[in-house]
């Protein structure tokens, strides 16, 4: 079974500027989607997709150590991301605070699901 990356690059677009999501919260907003498939799907990206992939870090806050981990700090900075000495994203700042309402409507997830999932993301 493959499934519709597209769903996925949709609740990414709504990670704003200056502020970060974790793989993993990215699944738990979707329904049989794991941490894993979320980071399959950013590696699939299609070439000049305005998705913002560098938005998403591991749980800890930090960039996987791939190709694109230079230019994927250097995306975060630009868009005002502090990082801590640790070379992590300073999650206590910059963590996501989820989906629009107008994201969860088109999505035709229970509102309160959401809500109470976004309660449960590691403070």
């Amino acid at each position: 079974m493959t499934y519709d990356y597209n769903i996925i690059y949709a609740l990414i677009q709504e990670v704003p500027k200056r502020q970060v999501a974790s793989y993993g919260m990215i699944a738990s907003l979707l329904p049989g989607v794991t941490a894993r498939m979320v980071g399959r799907a950013l590696s699939r990206l299609p070439g000049g997709s305005k998705t913002p992939w560098h938005r998403i870090v591991n749980a800890a806050g930090a960039i996987a150590s791939r190709a694109s981990a230079g230019e994927h700090r250097e995306r975060l900075l630009a868009e005002g991301v502090a990082f801590r000495k640790n070379g992590k994203v300073d999650i206590a700042t910059h963590r996501w605070r989820g989906p629009s309402p107008v994201w969860i409507a088109k999505a035709g997830i229970d509102p309160v699901e959401v809500m109470e999932t976004v309660a449960g993301w590691r403070r």
